[in-house]
């Protein structure tokens, strides 16, 4: 149990680590975006691209946010129904969700991956490849499944111990 922790601690300090380049990401955006108002309000000469960039910028960060969202307990549960069940049978709801997340991400990371290379798109002011981007949803997806599957690991324990 013990490399489990290790390995889980190295796991989630990596998508800590992709979160927070993703954070930093927000920066040039707003940057972009402030000078773009600027320029279009007082010198009427917009950036030329700024929406497709901050689009992109918006995306990127959202992607590389997803994993540690999971991690921290920040993404949306509903837990009337299964707050009420005894803590065994709420145990074995959330593993069994988390089973179904596990099938629905690895899915998406697959068509990501898949999607990802058949992309030959470019946008329309700037030309910047989708490639990229494409493949950000499996690296997402990827760092998704992975917190899933450490979440499903304790699950699973604390159900056979009967916790």
């Amino acid at each position: 149990m013990i490399q489990f922790e290790a390995l889980k601690r190295v796991l989630q300090k990596m998508n800590r680590g992709i979160a927070f380049g993703g954070m930093f990401l927000l920066i040039p955006m707003m940057l972009l975006t402030t000078a773009d108002v600027i320029g279009r309000s007082y010198f009427r000469r917009p950036i030329t691209g700024t929406y497709e960039l901050s689009s992109y910028l918006l995306a990127v960060f959202i992607l590389l946010g997803v994993a540690y969202t999971y991690q921290v307990g920040g993404h949306v549960r509903v837990t009337m129904f299964v707050s009420k069940l005894p803590d065994r049978i709420a145990i074995g709801v959330s593993i069994i969700t988390t089973l179904l997340s596990l099938f629905i991400v690895a899915v998406l990371a697959w068509q990501g991956w898949v999607l990802g290379w058949e992309e030959k798109t470019v946008s329309e002011q700037l030309r910047i490849p989708e490639l990229p981007f494409r493949l950000l949803v499996f690296l997402a997806a990827v760092s998704l499944w992975i917190e899933l599957l450490i979440d499903l690991v304790i699950k699973t324990t604390q159900f056979l111990r009967g916790s």
